[in-house]
């Protein structure tokens, strides 16, 4: 019996996916199955094998942490000498000795330095064009504090002397900070917080921006006062100081248009912080105004100012010869 002739029954699409294409042919060296694969493979463990590039991979980590190296003979035996915080001494393949080197192995061993050796290709890219000498340290990032451990370590101090009998001995307790703003270079950083150390101080306080930083070339200047005068680093220097003055601080800026002369402002006995600009441009004009007295240092017409390092210790040794005058009125 012959069937109606009508409409078969399809798929309904069920299978048009496998009618697609699967996309171009992958490349030989891309196929897992393929001799071209396997060298491929091959080739790339070659060149990780390449002792340059293994070279290059060492100075790249060494150097990523930190750009802050002590580098040369004599910079890396004075860094050591005087306490710079290190994690890392490298010293060339087959370097000859001298003196010097057997000195900074010694040191190295008794602070705990981890002590590698590498060929002088990498020295030289660890070094970036310096002249190493065979010799190159990594320094530790500095601790800084915060301006409220600051204030807290120096007030809790002060509250500690006001109940000796010895006046002296609570006027010199009284807090007292030196702010820098503007000055970028290391070595007078390092300087500044020498003369801070020297003269009683209870901290520095730097801003982020547009400011020196503690690195190894501040610590060396500082001859180790680094390692017991805190530093703090503020993101905005101003608001520090209206901050301190709401506590009770005084600020005295330091100008050469002072309307007074340093030591003689009549703030010396309470609670100070002193602001030092940069030698060219000074404190901004937001900090000055922050200032509760603008003093400055008499000098030579000759010279139009000085740098914050030596105005610094001025100032301190200002400031402590008016505390100790105060203490015996």
């Amino acid at each position: 019996m012959a069937q109606k002739k009508g409409p078969t029954k399809g798929s309904g699409g069920k299978h048009r996916n496998s009618l697609r294409g699967k996309g171009p042919t992958p490349k030989a060296e891309d196929r897992v199955y393929h001799k071209a694969y396997k060298a491929k493979r091959a080739a790339e463990r070659h060149k990780r094998a390449d002792p340059r590039l293994a070279a290059r991979r060492r100075v790249a980590k060494f150097t990523s942490d930190s750009d802050d190296l002590v580098i040369g003979r004599n910079a890396v035996l004075e860094a050591l000498r005087v306490g710079v915080p290190a994690s890392t001494l490298y010293v060339a393949a087959r370097l000859e000795h001298d003196d010097r080197t057997r000195e900074i192995l010694r040191l190295a061993g008794i602070h705990g330095l981890n002590i590698l050796e590498a060929d002088r290709l990498e020295m030289d890219r660890i070094a970036k064009g310096g002249h190493h000498q065979g010799i190159i340290m990594k320094a530790q990032p500095f601790q800084y504090s915060t301006l409220h451990e600051l204030a807290e370590r120096a007030e809790r101090k002060s509250r500690a002397m006001e109940e000796a009998k010895s006046q002296s001995a609570r006027i010199q307790a009284r807090p007292l900070f030196i702010a820098l703003d503007g000055v970028t270079d290391p070595q007078n950083l390092g300087a500044v917080i020498r003369s801070a150390a020297a003269f009683g101080a209870n901290g520095v306080i730097l801003p982020e921006r547009r400011s020196a930083s503690v690195t190894a070339a501040a610590w060396k200047v500082s001859a180790g006062a680094a390692a017991h005068m805190p530093v703090a680093r503020v993101v905005n220097l101003t608001k520090a100081i209206e901050a301190l003055k709401e506590r009770g601080y005084y600020v005295v800026g330091l100008d050469g248009g002072g309307t007074k002369e340093v030591g003689d402002t009549g703030f010396e006995s309470d609670p100070l912080v002193v602001v030092l600009g940069s030698e060219g441009k000074g404190i901004s004009r937001l900090t000055r105004e922050a200032c509760d007295c603008i003093a400055g240092i008499p000098m030579s017409s000759m010279v139009e100012s000085l740098n914050a390092s030596v105005a610094a210790g001025i100032t301190l040794y200002s400031v402590a010869k008016a505390r100790r005058e105060a203490a015996q009125d």
